[in-house]
């Protein structure tokens, strides 16, 4: 990718709790990292100043939590932008589990993380996910293929693993609207 067809810089704006605003005319890659950073923020906003039982809190019926949320998304980071897009080896703490065993790993073992630690990891994630991307784009654009391919021998372009994020972020934000009600009463978008 020539310096012409690289994502141009947008300024960021904060919205009222401290999300950026996703850009209004910047171009594809820049819109939908801008979407995709909007919707990281919400998790980050949704699951502050919780301790460990706030982090633990579910639902009923349901078994998922705030932390749970965290460690989920964390690995979504990790499979989608490390494992899937760059071919990486799985890095700790993925390359530990028993995935066969254990699909629902990083849900359950998030209540005995130290929210510290949970939040870090998420952060860690993010952020290697940030470098990744910025490298993929440095030397190709968004139809390039991720390099690990799945079993039948396709794989998606950035474009839609992008997309994908941004809707699983999404569809999780929601679930986090509704356990840090029942958490605290705190409301909002």
């Amino acid at each position: 990718m020539d310096d012409a067809t690289l994502p141009v810089p947008v300024p960021v704006v904060l919205d009222e709790v401290g999300r950026p605003e996703p850009p209004e005319t910047a171009d594809e890659a820049a819109t939908l990292l801008g979407f995709l950073d909007f919707q990281r923020a919400t998790l980050a906003w949704k699951t502050a100043g919780l301790d460990a039982t706030g982090l633990a809190t579910p639902l009923p019926p349901s078994t998922m939590t705030l932390g749970g949320l965290l460690k989920h998304l964390a690995y979504v980071e990790s499979h989608w932008f490390g494992r899937c897009l760059h071919a990486l080896d799985a890095q700790s703490p993925w390359d530990a589990v028993d995935w066969a065993d254990d699909p629902d790993w990083e849900w359950h073992t998030a209540a005995d993380d130290d929210p510290a630690d949970l939040r870090a990891l998420w952060q860690a994630e993010v952020e290697r996910s940030r470098e990744l991307t910025a490298r993929a784009l440095a030397a190709g654009d968004l139809g390039q293929l991720a390099r690990r391919t799945r079993p039948d021998g396709t794989a998606p372009n950035l474009r839609w693993i992008l997309v994908h994020m941004i809707e699983e972020y999404a569809r999780h934000n929601g679930h986090a609207d509704l356990l840090r009600e029942h958490v605290d009463g705190e409301v909002g978008e």
